[in-house]
């Protein structure tokens, strides 16, 4: 049994870390105050094939692992946490073809997906349809050799900006989550619209808008997997990213930790740093073992889904689950470190906090992992 990484990997983090320090870092508090899509960032991401590194070389990805795509989403999200969210998006647009698309879905959509040439977002969640995901209302109707598609989509991440969505819809309301069924759906189809903008707490960098069908039409071929099989296909897609929303977790809260360490070394309080205060280092010690917990639980949960290991479900979920929560109390721990100034702006801190807390929430919320680890540890 190794723990670690190996040589290759080694040399990968530490060329994304010097990337990312040097080419997102300092852009980092500015995409937050802006609150627009940092479309440069994007090209950096782009061109070191950071969107498509464990997607294969055939289909214009790097050809690397689940390993190294969670080791660069980490880094990534240790500086900017927004523009960590362009490569969980797209791993998660990604997915669907992969796992279920024909050839030609694969030619004609994972390729400019993984070479970042387009942005791609996942429909699934709706006003009324959230963690149960049954419960979706939009429908799907066979109609020819056309579905003509009508509902809502909500929270979707990239909405308007991406050119190629994965929309799942019901084609049998009475088989519940056996009639959900996946579309490929591509901007500027008739009848698909966007909503407004969202104006989020944290991850301003990102874009989030309703996706809106209104007898929208696309082609039978634009089918993904069978029909009935949307839902599988979905929890499927989660098993294999949500490790990389466990990254962006483990990135947000070494970021935090480390700012705060910064801090409490430099700042002095009854006459000394208080680094030195036992209270002060007590919190500095949890906050970093809590990390280091978490890291390890991610990496394990990647290596798992490149070994195809059948407790992929189990241990994605509680990589997802275990390195967000770290996420949101190693960042308010740190903006208690900082006191008074940790609520300010002036400070990344309170950035990354407000940035934690979506991550407790997408790709299904904590308690729905929780859910879904009591099914495989009990069944």
């Amino acid at each position: 049994m190794v723990f670690g990484l190996d040589e290759e990997h080694r040399m990968w983090r530490d060329t994304i870390r010097e990337l990312v320090d040097k080419e997102l870092a300092p852009k980092a508090e500015e995409v937050d105050k802006r609150g627009e899509f940092p479309w440069d960032n994007l090209e950096i991401l782009s061109k070191h094939q950071l969107l498509g590194t464990d997607v294969p070389e055939e289909y214009g990805g790097a050809g690397s692992d689940t390993l190294a795509h969670v080791i660069a989403l980490e880094e990534v999200a240790r500086v900017c946490p927004s523009t960590s969210v362009i490569m969980t998006t797209q791993a998660l647009a990604l997915c669907p073809f992969l796992l279920a698309g024909t050839e030609g879905h694969k030619r004609r959509c994972v390729i400019p997906l993984a070479q970042g040439k387009v942005l791609g977002s996942f429909g699934l969640t709706e006003q009324g349809a959230g963690s149960d995901a049954a419960a979706i209302s939009t429908t799907a109707v066979l109609d020819g050799n056309e579905y003509v598609l009508n509902g809502t989509k909500c929270f979707i991440t990239n909405a308007g900006i991406s050119e190629i969505y994965t929309v799942m819809a019901m084609t049998d309301k009475a088989k519940r989550t056996r009639g959900i069924s996946a579309f490929l759906v591509e901007k500027g189809t008739e009848g698909f619209s966007f909503g407004k903008e969202e104006d989020k707490m944290g991850m301003r960098g990102s874009v989030t808008r309703e996706l809106i069908f209104e007898d929208c039409r696309v082609p039978k071929e634009n089918l993904i997997g069978e029909e009935g099989e949307g839902f599988i296909l979905a929890m499927k897609c989660f098993d294999r990213t949500r490790p990389g929303v466990g990254a962006q977790g483990v990135g947000i809260a070494q970021g935090a930790l480390t700012e705060a360490i910064n801090y409490a070394k430099g700042r002095v309080q009854f006459g000394q740093p208080i680094s030195n205060l036992q209270g002060i280092q007590f919190m500095l010690v949890d906050m970093a073992t809590q990390v280091e917990a978490a890291r390890a639980l991610v990496w394990k949960a990647a290596s798992l889904i490149d070994q195809g290991d059948r407790d992929v479900t189990k241990f994605s979920a509680m990589a997802k689950m275990f390195a967000t929560d770290v996420a949101m109390k190693v960042t308010v721990d740190a903006v208690q470190i900082f006191g008074g100034y940790g609520y300010m702006r002036d400070y990344p801190v309170e950035r990354y906090m407000r940035d934690a807390k979506i991550t407790q929430i997408w790709e299904g919320t904590n308690q729905i992992q929780k859910l879904v680890i009591a099914r495989q540890i009990l069944r």
